[in-house]
C-alpha cells in the first residue's frame, strides 16, 4: 500500500532528532513537514490536514502531552507517536493513552521499529477514512433514494387529489388555498414540521368522497333539497372509508380529514355530530380552510364572498361551526391567509 499522498508531521526541539526521522521517511517514500517548536507545529495542525503526528515529549515552551492535550481538543482521530527517552517514566506512557497517543517509539530511534509503527498506524488510519467515506457515500445515497420515494409519493398525493376536481365544481385553485390554508393553521396552532406536511398532503382528500355521490346532486346549479342533502353527505363517510385502510400516514390523514372535516365544534356538524376537542385537530383545521375558501370562490349557484365576508363569517362561527382557538389563529395571521388567498386565484 503506497502512502506518498499522506502528510507526516514530524515535532522535536532536536533538529538530528528530525533529520534522522525525514532520512527514514525518504526511505519510505513519505512526506514529512518538521517543527522545531512546538507552539508553531500545534498552530499548523490545527489549520491543515495531516495523517500523522510524531512528537518528541520533553520540549519546551509545550511538551507532548500538553501538545496531545491541546490537539486532542479539536481532532481526535488523527493517529499521533509519542517519542520517550528510554528511561523515562512509565506514568508519561499511560497519561499520554489517556491524552490520545496510539503508539510510542524510544531514543534512540530503531529504524526497522519505525518504519513498522508508521506504516501500521498510516494503514489503519487511510482504512479508517476509506469505512466512513464509503458510509458517508452510502448514507448520502440513501437520502436521494429517500428523497426521491417521498417525491414520488407527494406526486402521487397530488394527482390523487385531484380525482374529485373532475366532478366537483371545485378547482385546482381551491385545492391549493386549502392545503395552504391548512398548513398554516398547523404551524401556527403547534403542531410539529412533519404533521403539517401531512396536512398539507392529505387536505386535497377532504372532499375525496363526493367521487361517490351521482352527478345530479353534485353538479346541480341550485340549493339541494333536504332529500338531496342528506345524500351529499355520506361524502364524508364515503371518503373515509376509501382511505382508511391505506399504510400511508398522508392517506390515513386523508381519511381523518374527510371524515371530520364538516363536524361542528357545537356538536352539530355530520356524520357522526362529535363536538369540541372530539373532532380530530386535523378536521378542525381543514373545516376552517375549506369553508372559508368556499365562501370566498365562486360556485354554480353562489356569487363569491369578498375576503373581509368571509372573516366575518368566522368570526361569528367562532365557538359555534369552528374551533375558537382556531378562529383567533386564523384572525390573528389574515396577512398570510390573504397572500395566499391572493397566490393562487381562480382560473377565468
Amino acid at each position: 500500500m503506497q502512502f506518498g499522498d499522506m502528510t507526516i508531521v514530524s515535532i522535536d526541539d532536536n533538529e538530528n532528532n528530525l533529520y534522522l526521522i525525514e532520512a527514514i521517511c525518504s526511505e519510505m517514500n513519505l512526506s514529512v513537514i518538521s517543527f522545531s517548536e512546538s507552539l508553531e507545529a500545534l498552530m499548523y495542525v490545527l489549520k491543515n490536514k495531516v495523517d500523522l503526528i510524531i512528537t518528541d515529549y520533553m520540549m519546551p515552551t509545550l511538551n507532548g502531552l500538553e501538545f496531545i492535550k491541546e490537539y486532542r481538543n479539536s481532532n481526535k482521530v488523527v493517529p499521533i507517536i509519542m517519542i520517550t527517552a528510554a528511561g523515562d517514566d512509565e506514568r508519561i506512557h499511560k497519561e499520554a493513552f489517556e491524552l490520545g497517543a496510539n503508539d510510542f517509539l524510544n531514543k534512540p530511534i530503531n529504524s526497522v521499529v519505525f518504519q513498522a509503527r508508521v506504516l501500521n498506524l498510516l494503514s489503519n488510519y487511510r482504512n479508517r477514512i476509506l469505512l466512513e467515506n464509503k458510509a458517508k457515500f452510502l448514507e448520502d445515497e440513501v437520502q436521494k433514494a429517500t428523497e426521491r420515494l417521498i417525491n414520488r409519493e407527494h406526486e402521487t398525493l397530488q394527482i390523487l387529489g385531484k380525482t374529485a376536481e373532475y366532478k366537483d365544481p371545485e378547482t385546482a385553485s381551491h385545492v391549493a388555498r386549502v392545503s395552504n390554508y391548512s398548513k398554516l393553521l398547523a404551524k401556527e396552532y403547534g403542531l410539529s414540521e412533519e404533521e403539517q406536511e401531512i396536512i398539507f398532503y392529505a387536505a386535497p382528500f377532504h372532499d375525496l368522497g363526493k367521487v361517490g355521490i351521482e352527478d345530479k346532486i353534485l353538479l346541480k346549479p341550485a340549493k339541494l333539497d333536504e332529500d338531496e342533502f342528506e345524500i351529499m353527505k355520506t361524502h364524508a363517510q364515503i371518503g373515509y372509508e376509501i382511505l382508511k385502510d391505506s399504510q400511508s400516514e398522508y392517506l390515513k390523514a386523508g381519511a381523518i380529514i374527510a371524515l371530520n372535516h364538516h363536524e361542528k365544534y357545537n356538536g352539530k356538524g355530520y356524520p357522526k355530530g362529535l363536538k369540541g376537542e372530539d373532532i380530530h385537530i386535523y378536521g378542525r383545521i381543514v373545516a376552517i380552510a375549506d369553508v372559508f375558501d368556499a365562501l370566498t370562490s365562486i360556485r354554480p349557484y353562489k356569487r363569491a364572498w369578498s375576503f373581509n365576508e368571509a372573516v366575518e363569517f368566522l368570526k361569528e362561527e367562532k365557538g359555534r361551526h369552528f374551533d375558537p382557538k382556531m378562529v383567533d389563529i386564523f384572525i390573528n395571521n389574515l396577512d398570510k391567509i390573504e397572500n395566499i388567498y391572493n397566490s393562487f386565484k381562480e382560473d377565468v
